[in-house]
């Protein structure tokens, strides 16, 4: 590497660094600072620090290991202090008298990871902190460190042994499995498990720290039990699967995750022993005591006998509650969402900066014989098509007329954008689907997504779909069916079956109630238009906001819209547009400015990437890009995206903004009369407001939470 990932100048030894957590953490970080290794020591701290709130780093044996990824750090590194005056870190068994602080750019690549995984694996090791703590002076510390992430020259001749030469720790391999295997068993007659193998998985959300230290913890609980012992780490250095022969061998498997098991059906009918990652930090022999005794009990909880991700027992003692393992699979769902909004979201706005905005809405006016060199143009006399693709179907390059290569560029790039974004919602409840039942939950979620659009329910009809399209799917693959039928299970009696309960429910339970809200809200905005306009745009503020391209924000808009159309519009109809149009642009935009400029530390590391595809997607009136932050977080989100959604209707409405295009954000400033400058500073308004409204609502906790699924880094 050309930096070293820790330097004598970047080690305090016998310091006193301060009372608290905080201090150390700011210490440290200025040590990186005044190394040249981070440009901005007080966001690092600020980060670390956000995270430290979420779930303390503090480990069993004096030790703490603060962490953060942010932009401003150059290149992957450590800053460490052992203490003279031990801290609180929130560690189970007392004080750390020794801190790490992991740095990490929000771009570092793999070679990177390997390090900082191979130091956190190494600090499970008793006789790698015994050298810490007895190290002379900081080229010592130093040298110890080295040798712990220096990559094993044989990795595959290692065999069992918690210690190193000199106190040098386990390094990672890269591969998913550990550098110093234990040996096997002699045979069956003197092993704990008769014999067999206890595979374990550990993940967090970004695998750089705990995935590693729970793998290594459990190893070495594995080396004092005399328990053979493989490992997939599915971190961020990437993950080797175990063979299938390992599995078969297997007498019990741990899941130690805080996100969902990637291959879990592999595992199906073996013994289950599952927990958060920092579980296995923490109880390590515990856990391997468990599986051992899990291995040998025929009445034991067990992964699905199906291709399903569930466990043919109850979750008691699973260590992984209802809550979590909803959250995982709507979590799941959007992480499988975010590249349709972000690519077809930039497409169509992409669309609008060619095209112009009236793309997106105008009809075509195709007459009944169309002359050589006959131009179209907007009008609805006949078809239900948009310009966009009517004029992308039915024109090439070589046949454009003279001028109409920007025109029909933004046709293409809409048209494609909106297709890719079409897919958003069957995507998101085909995932979150499949996060329950894995692969036989895919073909009903996606039917239930589909279904939610047909209907008008938008996401969150999407996200409710998903859930019962997976609890069916995962229903259906535990039945007992004679073996002629179980084979037809995953390809046609699940699909189907699943498919035709999910969509009649979503057909003949929500489409009515749907249909009969937006009526009632049509209605209820047209009674509301002849009286106080600042409250019909608080209203409408609300309703955009509400959810995100849902029944109710799409209520509005087409409200909005069709006041646009009539043939007497003016003043007013071009105000409660320009309302709708502002208010839809602020959850997007305050979320982005939220999750990469105020806090990115509350949000997750696929959250910020999110944010940055955020701003342009906000700019272009394209609210679907805050779906991601509202479905993996609703109860924070969307009511903080409401209050700033009111603030913005009810100011467009207070100061006469006005605007005739019914779609493009920024990109149609031209056509607002003049008034661009009102609709800016109300937007401006309402971002901020649900900006810091989701900021403080994300630091509120009810009670001290466990790891989370949405840490911000190696959680």
């Amino acid at each position: 590497m050309s930096d070293p990932i820790i330097t004598p100048d970047l080690v305090l030894l016998d310091a006193d660094a301060g009372d608290d957590a905080e201090a150390v953490i700011n210490r440290l970080a200025q040590l990186l600072g005044d190394a040249g290794r981070c440009s901005d020591p007080g966001r690092l701290a600020a980060a670390a620090l956000e995270r430290e709130a979420k779930s303390p780093t503090g480990l069993p044996g004096g030790l703490a290991i603060p962490h953060a990824r942010v932009a401003s750090v150059g290149t992957a590194s450590l800053a460490m202090a052992r203490l003279s005056k031990p801290v609180a870190f929130g560690a189970p068994d007392g004080d750390a008298d020794i801190v790490f602080l992991i740095a990490a750019p929000d771009g570092a690549g793999a070679e990177h990871m390997k390090l900082l995984s191979a130091l956190a694996r190494a600090l499970v090791r008793p006789d790698f902190v015994a050298a810490l703590r007895s190290a002379p002076d900081p080229e010592a510390i130093v040298e110890l460190v080295g040798e712990a992430v220096a990559p094993a020259p044989e990795p595959a001749a290692a065999t069992g042994g918690a210690a190193a030469a000199g106190g040098a720790a386990a390094a990672s391999t890269g591969d998913g499995k550990t550098a110093d295997e234990p040996a096997k068993s002699d045979g069956t007659e003197d092993g704990s498990t008769g014999g067999q193998l206890i595979l374990a998985i550990t993940a967090c959300p970004t695998g750089i720290a705990h995935t590693y230290m729970a793998a290594d913890a459990l190893k070495l609980a594995a080396d004092r039990a005399g328990v053979e012992y493989l490992v997939e780490t599915q971190g961020s250095s990437g993950t080797t699967a175990f063979s299938a022969a390992d599995i078969a061998r297997a007498g019990a498997v741990i899941f130690a995750t805080d996100v969902g098991v990637k291959g879990r059906e592999r595992f199906a009918g073996k013994p289950v022993i599952e927990s958060g990652v920092k579980r296995a930090i923490n109880e390590p022999d515990t856990m391997i005591a468990e599986a051992v005794a899990a291995a040998g009990d025929p009445n034991a909880r067990r992964v699905s006998g199906t291709a399903g991700g569930g466990d043919t027992s109850s979750s008691e003692g699973s260590g992984v509650g209802i809550g979590g393992r909803l959250k995982q699979s709507l979590l799941t769902g959007v992480s499988y969402m975010i590249p349709f909004v972000a690519a077809g979201g930039l497409l169509m706005a992409l669309g609008f900066l060619f095209g112009g905005y009236e793309i997106a809405n105008a009809k075509v006016c195709v007459p009944t014989e169309l002359d050589e060199g006959t131009v179209l143009y907007p009008g609805g006399c006949l078809g239900d098509m948009s310009d966009a693709a009517f004029y992308a179907l039915n024109n090439t390059l070589w046949d454009l007329p003279p001028g109409g290569l920007m025109q029909y560029l933004g046709a293409v790039f809409f048209a494609i954008g909106s297709l890719a974004m079409a897919f958003m919602v069957p995507v998101l409840a085909g995932y979150i689907s499949f996060a329950i039942a894995d692969r036989p939950g895919i073909a009903p979620g996606f039917v239930a997504g589909a279904v939610s659009l047909a209907v008008s329910a938008g996401f969150i009809g999407g996200l409710i779909g998903g859930l019962i399209a997976g609890v069916v799917a995962l229903w259906f693959t535990k039945l007992n069916l004679p073996r002629w039928a179980a084979g037809l299970m995953p390809v046609v009696i699940v699909p189907l079956c699943a498919s035709l309960i999910v969509g009649a429910i979503m057909y003949m339970l929500l489409g009515g109630p749907l249909g009969w809200l937006n009526e009632s809200m049509t209605d209820g905005l047209n009674s509301m238009s002849g009286g106080s306009k600042i409250a019909l745009g608080v209203v409408l503020g609300l309703m955009m906001c509400f959810d995100l391209g849902g029944p109710i924000n799409k209520a509005a808009y087409a409200f909005a819209v069709a006041g646009l159309g009539l043939a007497g519009a003016g003043l007013p109809q071009w105000e409660i547009m320009a309302a709708v149009m502002a208010a839809g642009m602020v959850p997007p935009l305050a979320l982005a400015l939220a999750s990469t400029v105020l806090r990115p530390g509350l949000f997750t590391e696929p959250e910020r990437e999110n944010g940055k595809a955020a701003w342009l997607l906000g700019a272009s009136f394209i609210s679907e890009g805050a779906i991601p932050f509202a479905a993996a977080d609703p109860l924070r989100v969307i009511p903080s995206m409401m209050l700033g959604g009111a603030v913005t209707g009810g100011l467009c409405m207070a100061f006469g903004a006005q605007l005739r295009a019914p779609h493009g954000g920024v990109f149609v400033m031209f056509a607002t009369d003049g008034t661009w400058w009102k609709f800016l500073i109300a937007l401006a308004a309402g971002t901020a407001v649900s900006a810091i409204a989701v900021v403080i609502a994300k630091q509120v906790r009810t009670a001290a939470p466990a790891e989370p699924a949405s840490a911000s880094i190696a959680a």
